[in-house]
This record gives structure tokens, sequence and C-alpha cells, in this order.
């Protein structure tokens, strides 16, 4: 039994789910240069935690985008399964860009704890507002969207808002009271926050990467629905692997243990078919073996 899933969109849908993250893209990656120009010229390591943050952002938007244009690509004789996959690298890249920046803010930010400097309150205050309303409003533009990638992207930029708000009753604090201490705390616990996302998602993107079973239960619960069965004497090769954590892809050997017509073996196919649809593979493939047959992949 071999079977693919097929999804249909309309192109109209597509080009405005490029269009909305296309236009997230630039104005992220354009705010993020106007933040690291602004934390240096204020001095303040909280806003360069916040830039490194939005330059992350800024990757997995413009990954995002890359791959909205490339997944709607058919499958090739090259890339076979199709190019769900490079989703894996964007998150790749993204998380190791991300760690590098967030090593670099703490060899900043932590001396500072020792000897803080004040940083330029005015500045930080005017970036703070100019953050809120561009990270808001893209977040704004992204909610009007449908599909997956937009509803991620959505929340990266949620996260963006709440981490300007965070520096705009910072600012506002220091305005009153010389701590400049706030500074170089909120800057690390950004970049801890930001670290501790990072290695949750580079953990999962290599097992990925090493097509580890992406749902220990989910294998279990196919293989007693499989055995289940009264013509089914064992299923073994059982695989499930993900194409990018959320299309999975399985194969699997099947034992019948007594002689059926081929009707009765059309009939249990499709049987079995219906019964895989509510775990929406992307791909499956399923050999059927009868009692006396050998296993090709015995070895």
């Amino acid at each position: 039994m071999h079977s693919h899933s097929h999804g249909h969109n309309h192109s109209h849908n597509d080009e405005d789910a490029s269009r909305r993250i296309g236009w997230a893209f630039f104005l992220n990656l354009s705010f993020t240069i106007i933040e690291f120009i602004g934390g240096w010229l204020t001095n303040s390591t909280a806003i360069m935690a916040d830039a490194i943050h939005d330059l992350g952002d800024s990757i997995s938007i413009g990954t995002a985008w890359g791959l909205n244009k490339l997944s709607n690509k058919p499958a090739s004789s090259q890339f076979s399964y199709g190019y769900k996959r490079f989703s894996l690298l964007g998150a790749l890249i993204n998380g190791l860009v991300l760690t590098v920046g967030s090593v670099f803010i703490l060899i900043e930010a932590i001396p500072r704890l020792a000897n803080p400097e004040m940083p330029q309150v005015e500045g930080m205050l005017l970036l703070a507002i100019f953050g809120m309303v561009v990270n808001g409003y893209a977040a704004y533009k992204l909610s009007h969207g449908k599909t997956l990638n937009e509803r991620v992207l959505n929340w990266h930029l949620l996260e963006d808002v709440l981490g300007w708000i965070a520096i705009f009753i910072v600012s506002i604090v220091l305005m009153f009271v010389e701590w400049p201490i706030l500074d170089p705390i909120l800057s690390i616990g950004f970049t801890l926050f930001i670290l501790f996302n990072v290695v949750r998602t580079l953990k999962s993107t290599l097992m990925l990467f090493l097509q580890a079973t992406p749902d220990i239960e989910l294998i279990e619960n196919i293989k007693s629905k499989i055995v289940s069965k009264a013509i089914v004497g064992e299923v073994h090769h059982l695989h499930i692997w993900s194409l990018d954590g959320e299309h999975n892809v399985l194969t699997a050997h099947i034992v019948l243990n007594t002689e059926i017509s081929n009707e009765e073996l059309k009939s249990y196919k499709l049987e079995l078919r219906q019964e895989l649809k509510e775990f929406d593979f992307a791909h499956t493939t399923i050999e059927i073996e009868f009692i006396d047959e050998q296993c090709r992949d015995a070895s």
C-alpha cells in the first residue's frame, strides 16, 4: 500500500501569505538594524539584547518567507519527499545565530552588574515606543493570516512587543530613579529567556535531523492498531520519522497469519488506509507479507 496526502491551496491565498510574511520580514529586518544602532548610541545592553532577539526573528521570518514559496514546488527526482525538510536547515541557522548573539550579549552585560553604566534614557524610551508600534503593527498584519507559518511568526512578534513593553517600563523608571543596574539585569533576563528557547529548539531540530521517532506513543498506538486485526500475525520494520516536525512519514511490513484472497487483501488494505487516516501522514509505505514469505529486509 502506497499513499500520499495532497493539499490543494488556492494560489491567491498562497500569494497573500507570502506577501504578508515578506512585508513582515523587511519591516522587522529594517527595525533590527535601527535597533542595533540605537542600542549602541544609547549605551543600553537591554536594547542590544532585544536587537539580537529581533535578528533571530528576522531570520525566522525570512526563512519562513522563502519556505512558503519553496513549499509550493512539486517534489522532484532529487527531492522526492518535497522541500519541507529545508525548514530544519532554517531552524538550525536561526538557532546558531541566536546562540552566538546571546553569548556576545552575556559577555557584555555580566561585567556591567559590578560596574553598571547609565544608558541614555530618553533615546531608550523613544526606541521602546517605536519598537512597540512597529512590532505591534507587524503582529496585527500577520494575525490576518491563516497559515501555520503566519501563526508561529505572529507569536514571535508578540514576544517582541512584550520585550519592548519591559524596556519601556525600565526606561520610565530610570527617568526618575538612577538605577543603572536595571539595564544589564533586563538584558541578561532577555538573553537567558532566548537561550532557553533556542536550546530547546536546537535539541528538537537535531533529533529530527537524526530521524528520531517524533512520538514514541504514536508508534506504539499504530503498532497496536495493526496487530489487533485477526489476520495479522506481526508487524516489523515499523518506522516513523518527520520531514519538518509537522509532516510525518510511515513505513511498515505487516505479516499476515493466514492465506487470503485478492479481494480480502484489497478489503484489508482499504480498512488499514481508513484507520491510518486520523494520523495525517504526509507519506505512507506499507508492505504486506504472507505467512510463508521471507522478508527481503530480514538481515
